[in-house]
């Protein structure tokens, strides 16, 4: 496993003749699929006769969102390793239908630069930039925030280089601002609010008053308003929807207005530390010890992830929300992910770790399947592609809108855990089939292949 540093020109100048015209991909002795491709040969950063290819993952190694970035980079270190064929495989063990080898990609070695997103829109941007200018991507993947995927996404589009989604839940980067080359494995707002329907109505009936707090920008915009349609279908009313400033930290003038408002639900629709402050807050205020409405106050946090948890300790606790992956599921797949993970870092994965880690394998078997890294080529090899075996059940990359559909975990805060680990504990695996929609609902255009 190698490692350059975003920083480091290495390289650079035979991209930058190949982006000239002075080296010929196919010249004598290239690999038999750029010979058979031959017009494959003009396209941003192909590594040509190089020995390596490079991935860049560009993630919040800074900001509210950091800790989810330090998981990411994890997976994708880990990811790397077994895709050049180091450690135990993970789940290139389990994957099907699998093309890779174990020996890179197409036969090159995978390296890889890192960038840190900051959890900033213009931050990620000029970090992906970077990475594809200087650097020589033939990938980028990673984020933890919507805004910084769809700011991404479009750069990958203006670049012709193929971006891997993170972790991003906005309906919106499927929807509205979807792109030929972005990809998303991690699940979305709406079908958060599918699958938390039918639990919310049993478990808190359908009299309920919510009041919203937002995290203000795509994501929070989304979630709010797929929650906001699935409760009023249930019949709750919406007392309040105030939106909130990324990073906001103290969320005290927030919660305050929540105690005289008549709401007996505080949905929180915040994410990373942000919701670690703003759970944690709310608890110290004493609204899970109100009863309002003739009912006891609850608290839902419509999604959230194990180090989210790790960071709200006790407060997290009986509270509802949604997850795209647990490391406690038993499937072949995620055992075996656990395992390597656990192996190399010593704790179990999150779910931003899982998702990251099976899209810089999907990115990678895609060029095996496409036999060539020209992107539009690799581009329909993931369009429509189906496959299993990676810890989500039978998966989909819906060819309509780069959307990836699969089972969907609703996840309760453990009551009784068992370890420092054992923070969410699964209620229900949503099938596919509760949470899929219309492509046409959300809008937008993936736009042309480039070249």
């Amino acid at each position: 496993m190698t490692k350059r540093d975003s920083d480091n020109p290495q390289g650079f100048s035979r991209r930058q003749a190949l982006k000239l015209g002075a080296v010929s991909t196919v010249a004598v002795g290239a690999p038999a699929f750029f010979t058979r491709n031959a017009w494959a040969e003009n396209f941003r950063n192909d590594p040509g006769n190089a020995s390596s290819v490079t991935f860049g993952f560009n993630v919040p190694q800074t900001g509210p969102y950091a800790d989810e970035g330090a998981d990411e980079l994890r997976a994708y270190k880990l990811a790397v390793k077994h895709l050049n064929g180091e450690g135990d495989g993970g789940m290139l063990n389990t994957m099907t239908p699998k093309h890779l080898k174990g020996n890179g990609v197409l036969g090159k070695k995978v390296v890889y630069v890192t960038g840190d997103t900051q959890t900033k829109s213009d931050a990620a941007r000029a970090s992906a930039k970077r990475m594809m200018e200087k650097d020589g991507v033939i990938m980028i993947s990673g984020g933890s925030s919507s805004g910084v995927a769809v700011a991404v996404q479009g750069l990958a589009q203006e670049m012709g280089v193929i971006f891997m989604c993170g972790l991003t839940h906005s309906n919106d980067t499927t929807g509205k601002d979807k792109k030929r080359y972005g990809f998303r494995h991690f699940f979305n707002a709406y079908m958060s609010g599918r699958a938390l329907g039918p639990v919310l109505k049993e478990e808190y009936g359908n009299q309920r008053q919510a009041y919203h707090l937002t995290a203000d920008y795509t994501w929070g915009w989304t979630q709010e308003e797929s929650i906001k349609n699935t409760t009023e279908e249930l019949g709750w009313k919406t007392t309040a929807t105030v939106r909130t400033p990324v990073g906001a930290g103290d969320f005290s003038q927030y919660i305050t207005p929540v105690l005289n408002s008549g709401a007996d639900v505080l949905i929180l629709n915040h994410y990373g530390k942000d919701m670690i402050n703003s759970l944690t807050q709310a608890v110290q205020f004493g609204l899970r010890d109100k009863q309002v409405n003739g009912k006891n106050f609850e608290i839902i946090v419509p999604l959230f992830s194990r180090l989210m948890a790790q960071g709200a300790g006790d407060n997290i606790k009986g509270i509802l929300g949604t997850t795209n992956w647990n490391w406690s599921l038993q499937d072949d797949a995620s055992k075996a992910f656990v395992k390597s993970f656990g192996q190399e870092y010593g704790a179990p994965p999150s779910q931003a770790a899982q998702t990251c880690y099976v899209q810089a394998l999907l990115y990678a078997n895609a060029c095996e399947m496409a036999g060539t890294f020209y992107p539009p080529e690799v581009i329909k090899a993931l369009e429509g592609f189906k496959f299993d075996g990676m810890g989500n059940g039978p998966t989909e990359y819906r060819a309509a809108d780069h959307q990836c559909f699969k089972d969907v975990l609703v996840v309760r805060g453990n009551e009784n855990p068992s370890s420092q680990f054992d923070l969410l504990k699964v209620v229900k695996i949503v099938p596919r089939s509760q949470v899929e929609y219309d492509p046409k609902i959300f809008g937008g255009d993936l736009g042309p292949y480039k070249v």
